[in-house]
């Protein structure tokens, strides 16, 4: 199942998601705690450094463009420096925010933590106090107007709409109802992360809403303490209101997915060390969008999600995780061997970095199947040819197109943990294609090496390296030495005489 998983994580494409809610700015003043203020029974903070963060929708936001989506955002924020500050942030960050609008009646909605580095007391980081700036009545009529004007404009170009909901007065029971209908009758499926409510009826025909346990026994009067009080509350508000699907997430016991059908599913979460609670739900609400909106299924998105919050939770405050991180956790946690395997987007970043301190690329391809010394000789001479050596690996699906439906011996993800617990290899990266020629194009190695016996057969990629400047090498070819043979030996051997 974490194969499959990880087959979806790493061929996903970038959806373009429609993001609705409350946009805020998250600001964290650290420091270190030493004494006791004479004043008062409270920690001294001797501040050392201030950061400033997307958050609420905004840290949705955050996380899906690091994940690679497209993203349009919808909210409002004030006409002061706070709301110019998220803005540009947001817009570094390549995220759309035409739809985010000024309001010059009400303040950017701010949090700020205070965070103390307690050494004295034998404990690391630790939020000493929150002070928020905000105004929480419904906005205005004519931002309303304006907001649903520009939604209604964008809304058949999306492949899935998400609500963050943190009640500060953006998503009115019009706008809801607006956004919601919308989505029905595109066909686009809209997930919402629900307010502290007893009311659900404003999200009514969503095609998904995840509640946390509080919120849960809040809206429905069921406490959550198993599984069948998660069923019977998830079943409840399906009813009510009309979704399709139920996420209930529960924190140390993981995620419970209801569907219309009657189908549930228990998602138990892996232990993990929480260093901090404060955006796991942007978190599953971030990744159950860019999954489903990639066009997978609601059970793949939730699983996907969970590990994802899993990872979250290990993090100070609300901080973007990378698919490199999930996929590295979908693959038997964070070893930091499996931290080699890499998904595109990220790759690039990484080269890129590789290449400010003048290292070079080198690149070669292959499936790898029943790792022999052949292999393993090939990719030290390639490795040899420059600074870090990157390793583009056919799916399965690729390797049945080249070699036939009996192949490959051994899955994809085997293959990239083996290859990435090889020395020599600095990066594994997986590709469905036929041929390595786009992976080429977008990792641009300085070298790129292939086996000798290529060479009357020709290299793919060798025009486009070449183009500027790279350099193609021919690998030594080992005789004698393939997963063919190798398998014909075993067969050989296998026959009993007579």
């Amino acid at each position: 199942m974490s194969d499959n998983l990880a087959h979806i994580l790493s061929n996903i494409g970038r959806p373009n998601i429609l993001l609705v809610g409350d946009f805020m700015l998250d600001k964290y003043i650290w420091g270190e705690v030493k004494r006791i203020s004479q004043e008062a029974p409270i920690p001294v903070l001797n501040v050392t450094s201030e950061e400033a963060r997307p958050g609420g929708a905004g840290s949705v936001a955050n996380n899906l463009a690091h994940l690679g989506a497209n993203v349009c955002c919808y909210g409002v924020v004030g006409n002061d420096n706070e709301g110019r500050l998220l803005l540009d942030t947001l817009n570094n960050l390549g995220v759309e925010t035409d739809g985010i609008v000024q309001d010059s009646h009400r303040p950017t909605t701010v949090k700020v933590r205070m965070m103390g580095h307690l050494q004295s007391a034998g404990k690391g980081v630790q939020q000493l106090l929150r002070i928020d700036y905000e105004k929480t009545d419904d906005i205005e009529e004519k931002k309303q107007e304006e907001i649903i004007n520009k939604i209604e404009n964008k809304i058949q170009h999306v492949d899935i709409i998400l609500i963050s909901d943190m009640n500060k007065g953006v998503l009115s029971r019009r706008i809801l109802e607006t956004v919601i209908r919308s989505g029905k009758d595109h066909n686009i499926p809209v997930i919402v992360d629900p307010r502290l409510s007893n009311d659900y009826s404003i999200y009514k025909g969503a095609t998904a809403i995840t509640p946390n346990r509080f919120e849960t026994k809040l809206s429905t009067g069921i406490k959550i303490t198993d599984v069948n009080s998660m069923k019977s509350a998830s079943r409840k508000l399906l009813e009510e209101f009309s979704f399709e699907y139920v996420i209930l997430t529960a924190d140390k016991d993981g995620m419970f997915l209801y569907s219309r059908d009657g189908e549930c599913r228990v998602i138990r979460t892996v232990p993990k060390e929480v260093c901090d609670v404060s955006g796991a739900g942007d978190m599953v609400l971030s990744v159950l969008g860019f999954v489903v909106g990639s066009g997978n299924s609601f059970e793949d998105a939730a699983m996907i999600a969970n590990v994802a919050a899993g990872v979250e939770v290990g993090k100070i405050g609300a901080v973007p995780v990378s698919k490199s991180e999930i996929l590295s956790e979908l693959m038997g946690g964070l070893n930091p061997l499996y931290t080699k395997i890499k998904v595109l987007d990220e790759l690039e970043e990484i080269l890129d970095r590789h290449r400010k301190n003048n290292e070079k690329i080198v690149f070669t391809n292959g499936c790898f199947d029943i790792l022999h010394i052949g292999h393993i000789e090939y990719l030290k001479f390639s490795r040899r040819q420059g600074d870090v050596l990157v390793v583009g690996l056919n799916t399965d699906r690729s390797v049945r197109e080249q070699k036939g439906d009996k192949r490959p011996f051994v899955s994809e993800y085997e293959r990239a943990r083996l290859i990435s617990a090889l020395e020599d290899v600095g990066y594994v990266i997986l590709f469905d294609e036929s041929t390595p020629e786009e992976l080429i194009r977008r990792i641009k190695p300085d070298i790129l090496v292939k086996g000798e016996d290529w060479k009357e057969k020709g290299v793919v990629g060798r025009e486009f390296v070449e183009s500027y400047g790279g350099k193609v090498i021919l690998a030594p070819f080992i005789k004698d030495v393939s997963t063919t043979d190798i398998v014909s030996r075993i067969l050989e051997r296998s026959v009993k005489p007579g």
